[in-house]
């Protein structure tokens, strides 16, 4: 039982964190168009209109707000861990050194599941904005090439999906340093494509669409932030950077904080204007941001806005292949999962072989499934990561109360607590489809767990 809970030491943590296994080439500015790319994407261009909908009308600014809090909160914890041990596979890895391997590899089992359901719906998104925009132009894919069986347009594949994830599979094999320049460059056009609709919805806001309020009341408020969470996942993929950063105890807590504010403050805006311009009934659409200007009558502005959804989602999907490898890579630095995948590239100094195979599953996932059930999946693995960073910040303090911190979150046990708590609140707004298909997962894990990772551990050695 005690080897269940055997714990990587901070100092070891420390030590191979300076070990140049992978090229340190990133900056505090190019981790926060990290966090920028990773979160503003599919939650500002779909969520947006579904949830004012069905679940929070106007009071979607609420809803954002409250899954913005709880955001913050943990950012705190990621900020303080990433900057005190700067090493690759975020809360998998913090885990690790407080509550123990066993917990460490079900939350490393579940962050893979949660990134690779992200990176397969965030395509399937990302394709139906394609398919929109090239419909412009008089281009239409054939139904059988453009939809994944079973989602009721008779696909046999949803092939853009596919082809952008091997696009950004190739790109990201190749190193860091290319794939951080042409995200950089993508974030910097959707920023300025959601400041063109701030600009240009503003004179068509009508008071009148923001009453009533809340239709559904605290309950569809506290519904909408459950769901709206899932546009605020990626953050926590800076934490996992750590190891490519220059200067990382300054730069990562920079990265981690700068970018959540910046995309929850552009959420709010967005959010309350989008309920003013249209009434909320009517923003039931895959492209709400591109509709409520074409609503208006703004026409040129909408297909503007179809090509910052478009680029807006390929960081993304950039950002999550990235993070999912590199989680995947630590696990199997630890001798929790097959050693192959932490080989690193002799040439592009990358997880080659990791970021093939990680694009391979996430792509026959967004080309031959349906993925409106399993979207849900992604919440509630984000929410648990959370829950235990939150959790682990309070240990790490207790068990070495003088280890050196470049970041401290403030209120320390207070503030951690209240983030535990919101997860925790979050994950039981959610379907029960979604607890069941998490519980199956877990148990899954805690096979490969007993049957390989125990035994092939380092700590086992």
């Amino acid at each position: 039982m005690r080897s269940l809970f055997r714990k990587k030491s901070i100092t070891q943590l420390i030590h191979q964190s300076q070990q140049r296994t992978l090229e340190r080439t990133l900056s505090a500015i190019d981790l926060t168009m990290l966090g920028i790319g990773a979160v503003i994407g599919t939650g500002i261009f779909v969520l947006t209109g579904v949830v004012a909908a069905e679940s929070a009308g106007p009071a979607l600014i609420i809803s954002f707000i409250l899954s913005g809090i709880a955001c913050a909160l943990a950012a705190f914890c990621y900020a303080e861990f990433a900057s005190t041990v700067p090493i690759s596979g975020s809360v998998y890895t913090y885990t690790y050194a407080t509550l123990g391997e066993l917990f460490a590899f079900l939350i490393g089992w579940d962050l893979i599941l949660e990134y690779l359901i992200a990176i397969a719906a965030v395509a399937t998104g990302w394709s139906g904005y394609f398919q929109t925009l090239l419909s412009g132009f008089g281009i239409h894919f054939p139904k059988e090439l453009s939809s994944a069986p079973g989602a009721g347009e008779g696909g046999i594949i949803n092939l853009p999906a596919v082809i952008i994830i091997f696009l950004i599979t190739a790109l990201l094999s190749r190193g860091m340093k290319e794939s951080k320049r042409i995200n950089n460059i993508m974030v910097v056009i959707k920023l300025a494509v959601i400041v063109a609709f701030i600009i240009a919805g503003i004179f068509y806001v009508k008071p009148d669409n923001w009453t009533p309020f809340a239709p559904f009341g605290f309950e569809g408020i506290i519904t909408g932030a459950a769901t709206v969470f899932f546009a605020y996942i990626g953050f926590d993929a800076v934490a996992t950077a750590a190891e490519e950063v220059k200067k990382p105890q300054r730069d990562i807590p920079i990265g981690i904080i700068a970018s959540l504010a910046i995309c929850t403050a552009l959420y709010m805006i967005v959010s309350l204007i989008l309920t003013g311009m249209v009434p909320y009934t009517q923003l039931n659409v895959a492209d709400p941001v591109s509709f409520a200007l074409q609503f208006v009558g703004q026409n040129t502005i909408a297909g503007l806005i179809s090509v910052g959804a478009i680029t807006g989602i390929t960081t993304v999907l950039l950002v999550m292949v990235y993070a999912q490898v590199r989680v995947s890579f630590s696990m199997s630095r630890d001798g929790l999962l097959p050693k192959k995948l932490s080989k690193v590239h002799p040439k592009f100094k990358t997880p080659y072989l990791n970021t093939w195979i990680t694009g391979f599953i996430a792509a026959a996932l967004a080309g031959f499934i349906d993925l409106t059930t399993l979207a849900h999946l992604v919440n509630i693995g984000t929410l648990a990561a959370f829950t235990l960073v939150s959790i682990a910040v309070i240990v790490l303090r207790k068990t070495h109360p003088t280890l050196k911190r470049a970041f401290k979150v403030p209120f320390v046990p207070v503030l951690p607590l209240i983030s535990t708590i919101l997860c925790i609140l979050l994950m039981t707004s959610l379907p029960a489809v979604t607890w069941k298909a998490f519980i199956i997962w877990i148990v899954i894990g805690l096979i490969i767990y007993f049957t390989y990772s125990r035994k092939h551990s380092q700590l086992n050695k």
